[in-house]
């Protein structure tokens, strides 16, 4: 059985339950108190190389790990991902947006990364490259898989330590301008998030839109879409967030995760990938400019 995430407890942690204490520590993985308990009773988690129980305590010095229990072998959806990089280890792909990255429905990056990537050669081998964070499903950009055990347990970690380094790009509504963070609480969990104005022009249904640098320095469920939406800049296309009516219908959500800098975890070297943005970011900022200047020099 592979080890997907393995935590050490540590000193000083406070008496909780397992299912309240693991989504926390494996959010890379899982959401939710409610994921955490699903996977609990699959067998997916062991306290000190037991199997665990939905009502276990976590004490200090125990040693929690997640399990990787997907089949070795499943249906593969056939569709072809940029990869921008990839070695025996790890990949990086540029997922499109509108396809989520895992879940319970067939047509999903994870089903389709063995029809993209090639088998690793390592002993430790994963029986599914697996991708180690999540872009929600009409996000674009950058997704980071890993293709071994020793891969996405050091990846994982690095996750952890939040020494990963992400970038997004997005078209937002609204004059933004400068730099800036925005730090709301989400769900009740602390989250930050830097801010870098780009470039702005004029538009007629919402004023101004506007290219921004996100910099999220925690990864929190739909974190920039809900930082921005709630500051009043809500990012174009965002069925879910944005302002009712000024929803770009066919054209999905403006959001690119277009950097991604981190330390290889077996060759320990330093990896920086960065991609543009689709074309459509700057399509439509430029056609929104010549619409708002045709109707003011009328």
């Amino acid at each position: 059985m592979k080890i997907l995430h393995e935590h050490v407890v540590p000193t000083g942690t406070v008496r909780q339950r397992l299912s309240d204490y693991a989504p926390s520590v494996f959010e890379t993985f899982i959401s939710s108190k409610k994921g955490v308990k699903k996977l609990i009773k699959k067998g997916a988690f062991t306290i000190d190389g037991q199997p665990a129980q939905t009502g276990n305590w976590v004490m200090p010095g125990q040693c929690i790990r997640l399990l990787d229990l997907a089949p070795e072998k499943g249906k593969i959806f056939e569709i072809n991902l940029d990869v921008i990089f990839e070695d025996e280890h790890l990949a990086i792909i540029n997922k499109p947006g509108g396809i989520p990255v895992s879940g319970n429905q067939f047509g999903t990056i994870q089903n389709a990364l063995p029809h993209n990537l090639a088998p690793s050669s390592q002993k430790d081998k994963l029986w599914i490259p697996r991708p180690v964070h999540r872009l929600d499903a009409p996000t674009c950009g950058l997704l980071l898989v890993a293709k071994t055990s020793r891969a996405i347990l050091g990846l994982s970690k690095q996750f952890e330590k939040k020494t990963i380094k992400k970038r997004y790009q997005a078209v937002v509504m609204g004059k933004l301008m400068g730099k800036g963070h925005m730090d709301q609480p989400i769900d009740g969990k602390a989250a930050f998030t830097e801010y870098q104005s780009l470039h702005q022009v004029k538009s007629i249904k919402s004023e101004w839109l506007c290219l921004v640098d996100l910099f999220p320095h925690t990864g929190r469920t739909h974190q920039l879409r809900i930082h921005l939406s709630e500051a009043g800049h809500p990012i174009l296309g965002d069925a879910q967030y944005g302002k009712e009516g000024l929803v770009k219908k066919g054209k999905g959500l403006f959001l690119c995760a277009v950097e991604l800098s981190f330390e290889h975890p077996v060759f320990k070297n330093l990896q920086s990938v960065r991609i543009q943005p689709p074309a459509k970011f700057y399509k439509t900022m430029e056609r929104e400019a010549r619409m708002w200047e045709r109707l003011n020099n009328k």
